[in-house]
């Protein structure tokens, strides 16, 4: 029987018009952006559906909407019948991986991330950093380079061949230079205001623990494959997960490659853009990869998966 995880991205997959076409002919979805838009106190339907590109970059409007998007996705599957035996997100997208599974209620994921994202904007504006793909590089001599350059630290393992780096400005800077010289194919600044995923922003932790503490959490319909431990974690691990995974590497190559070992062979990405999908690819071919982010392709995984 075919195993199925669905994933769900993180900040930066977001697009003018995501989640509309979709909210608009399921009735479900778009009570997902309704009481969304409550919790978040944003109006989320304007914002994603209608609003300029532009409005969404700011990561304390973008993780929101980003989570409500991916949620009213996950909403509309559960419609078609199709459901995850696992769950798994990039960094803002365990929240979407833990509503999806039921571990927390819809309106609960996206308040917090709201309140994450403005944590983490005011850690950022205290602690300016940044943070930079190096690509071509194996993991090893990447974590090598972090260990000898104070200050910067791993932050994503997206595949094999790219890691992102975060941390102090100028140790980034030299990290990047140093990366080259030693034979990446390229070192690529990332646009982000702070060292996220990185202890630079631990204080962002301190500020959401409070709002995470209130959240009712309990045990999933699916298993969440944790990006922070790469393993299947139980409902009493979920608090520290949200918290640590602010200042903890995303490790998603060794949660991809975990979720394989547990038997899945399908993987559907749940959310704006198709960026996991890409990752996958490059972490084993074989598996198949779907991305849900509108009617259509909602209708082809239907089709494809009902």
């Amino acid at each position: 029987m075919t195993k199925i995880a669905f994933m769900f991205p993180g900040q930066g997959s977001f697009a003018a018009g995501m989640g509309a076409d979709v909210a608009a002919a399921v009735p479900e979805a778009m009570a997902v952006y309704d009481e969304g838009s409550i919790a978040a106190g944003l109006d989320l339907k304007e914002l994603c559906f209608t609003g300029p590109v532009e409005a969404l970059v700011d990561t304390e409007v973008q993780q929101p909407a980003l989570v409500a998007t991916s949620l009213a996705l996950n909403a509309a599957l559960r419609t078609r019948g199709i459901t995850p035996d696992f769950v798994v997100g990039h960094s803002v997208g365990e929240f979407a991986a833990l509503g999806a599974a039921e571990s927390m209620t819809a309106p609960d994921a996206i308040g917090l991330v709201r309140e994450r994202g403005l944590a983490m904007a005011a850690i950022a504006r205290e602690h300016p950093g940044s943070m930079a793909a190096i690509l071509g590089l194996a993991d090893e001599a990447v974590e090598a380079l972090c260990r000898k350059i104070t200050n910067v630290w791993p932050a994503n393992y997206n595949c094999p061949g790219q890691v992102v780096i975060s941390g102090e400005t100028p140790s980034v800077d030299e990290a990047c230079s140093e990366a080259e010289r030693e034979g990446a194919r390229r070192a690529i600044r990332l646009r982000v205001s702070g060292a996220f995923h990185s202890p630079l922003v631990a204080r962002a932790g301190e500020v959401l623990r409070p709002a995470i503490d209130r959240v009712h959490l309990v045990e999933g319909t699916a298993a969440f494959m944790s990006t922070v431990t790469a393993k299947i974690e139980d409902a009493l691990g979920y608090r520290e997960v949200l918290i640590e995974q602010l200042t903890a590497p995303v490790r998603f190559t060794q949660s991809a490659r975990e979720l394989i070992n547990h038997g899945v062979t399908t993987f559907v990405e749940v959310g704006p853009g198709n960026v996991l999908g890409g990752l996958l690819k490059r972490i084993d071919r074989s598996v198949r990869t779907f991305s849900v982010n509108d009617l259509k392709s909602l209708d082809e995984v239907t089709e494809a998966l009902g």
